[in-house]
């Protein structure tokens, strides 16, 4: 594979780590939904495993699956997206072509796929989104450091004055990221009872408030501009929500632990820190949102198309969970499956189209990559019909199981009528992962440069003024 040449005007971009990180991300996607598919058949046959239930029991495998969601293809997409942006954002290249290099086989080789081998021979922590054994989470922790190392210097090389907000964005994330994951995988270990579940209940939302978030909003925040060349609608509110999301984020996990042993204030915390997170999204959606007029409702350039889409299921997903935090329905939905399709509309939903939009508008601009837009406009469509009837169909499930428990019927009653349920779920493993696929096919396969093509006569290939007005200016 022959590096070639970016487009004039451009910064240095490392398009060997974009493809690299790329590629890893839809491999680990789809062994990770596959993981998830065979869990999901468990909880109708649950004896599927046979003699080989240790190995493939249901726990291992949804381990296995949160874990490669969150490592694998988030992981991975976010590390493609930054190598194209930081170069773009500062004008200047990463630290190091052979660090990326050994980032990202710590990544894949040394946490990625050892993790799930471990899990499934059964070594693993009883965490929420902390299962990988610790001897995993300290290769995590190296490989963040790097990450720090890799992507952090060209920001401060020229001042912080003028940084735009994916840039914040992008800080906030590596950053924090490294300081909770420690805290919600670490410390339970260390602390027994109801402290070190408080402990990891914050990081069950910080895995997502201050690793995904950040990083999806990243894309967003650098994806919209680029691909409309107009600036964002207000850079205020963009500040705004950032600042807003790293005060509160922290402070939200608790929520999962209402009417626990936790003390109340603590409890109340969470629950307010969760209300106002709900005002802060609808701000951050509303500049979005706004930065997106006359593109239409299915913007035509498809990396657009998901972002956009992710935006939409952002706003829907933080609602949801900001009314799901309040104490009187928490006492009817906990445990039930409303909780498993909010979990999947944020990670499936908004983390998923967004690192899917960042992944093609960066594969868009690799001039030897292969690129097939017939295909990816199919990935679009499928996926958005598989999340919108899975997250449905989970919702409704979660408000019969709840429905039920209200009452005096026994619990089993509450299984019985959540298996239609779950078998449209399983079900809707056709349209996603045949949205994987083809997202998979549409990047490997098709013509050369074919992104460039598609982009040369829309936004064109000159310097992105409207994201880095400052650096895109000759020195």
């Amino acid at each position: 594979m022959n590096e070639s040449p970016p487009p004039a005007g451009s910064p240095p971009v490392e398009t060997r780590l974009v493809y690299a990180h790329g590629l890893a991300a839809l491999i680990t996607l789809l062994i990770s939904v596959g993981f998830g598919v065979l869990a999901s058949i468990e909880l109708l046959i649950p004896d599927l495993a046979g003699g080989h239930g240790a190995w493939l029991s249901w726990g291992r495998l949804r381990y296995d699956h949160t874990q490669g969601i969150m490592l694998g293809w988030l992981g991975n997409a976010f590390f493609a997206f930054l190598y194209h942006a930081v170069p773009i954002l500062t004008g200047r290249s990463v630290t190091s072509a052979r660090l990326g290099q050994w980032m990202f086989g710590l990544w894949n080789f040394a946490v990625v796929a050892p993790g799930w081998v471990l899990v499934l021979a059964g070594f693993s922590q009883p965490l929420e989104w902390a299962e990988f054994p610790l001897v995993i989470d300290v290769f995590v922790v190296l490989a963040l450091v790097l990450a720090i190392v890799q992507f952090l210097p060209p920001f401060f090389s020229r001042g912080l004055e003028d940084l735009y907000v994916s840039s914040w964005y992008i800080i906030g994330g590596l950053v924090f990221t490294l300081l909770a994951y420690p805290m919600g995988n670490f410390v339970p270990e260390l602390i027994p009872g109801a402290r070190g579940a408080a402990f990891s209940g914050l990081w069950i939302h910080d895995a997502i408030g201050l690793f995904v978030t950040p990083l999806a909003l990243a894309i967003l925040y650098f994806v919209i501009p680029a691909a409309t060349r107009r600036p964002i609608f207000s850079h205020f509110l963009s500040m705004l929500g950032f600042w807003l999301l790293f005060f509160l984020y922290p402070l939200n996990g608790t929520h999962h632990y209402i009417f626990s042993v936790i003390p109340m204030s603590a409890q109340i915390g969470a629950i307010t820190a969760s209300t106002l997170l709900g005002v802060d999204v609808v701000l951050v959606v509303a500049n979005l949102l706004l930065s997106l007029r006359g593109a239409g409702w299915f913007p035509r350039d498809v990396a657009l198309r998901f972002v956009s889409t992710g935006t939409v299921f952002y706003l829907i997903v933080s609602i949801q969970g900001s009314v799901q935090a309040q104490m009187a329905v928490n006492q009817s939905v906990h445990f039930s499956d409303w909780v498993v399709g909010h979990s999947h509309l944020a990670m499936l939903g908004f983390a998923s189209f967004s690192a899917a939009g960042g992944l093609i508008h960066v594969w868009q601009r690799i001039p030897w990559a292969r690129y097939n837009p017939m295909m990816l406009g199919w990935s679009y469509w499928l996926l958005a019909a598989g999340v919108v009837v899975m997250v449905s169909d989970l919702t409704v499930a979660g408000l019969a199981e709840a429905r039920l428990w209200q009452t005096s019927a026994p619990w089993i009653e509450s299984v019985r009528a959540a298996q239609p349920f779950w078998l449209i779920r399983t079900l809707t493993f056709v349209p996603i992962g045949a949205g994987f696929v083809t997202l998979l096919i549409g990047l490997t396969t098709g013509d050369r440069g074919g992104g460039l093509l598609a982009i040369r006569d829309t936004v064109g290939l000159e310097p992105i003024k409207e994201i880095a007005p400052v650096f895109s200016e000759p020195l």
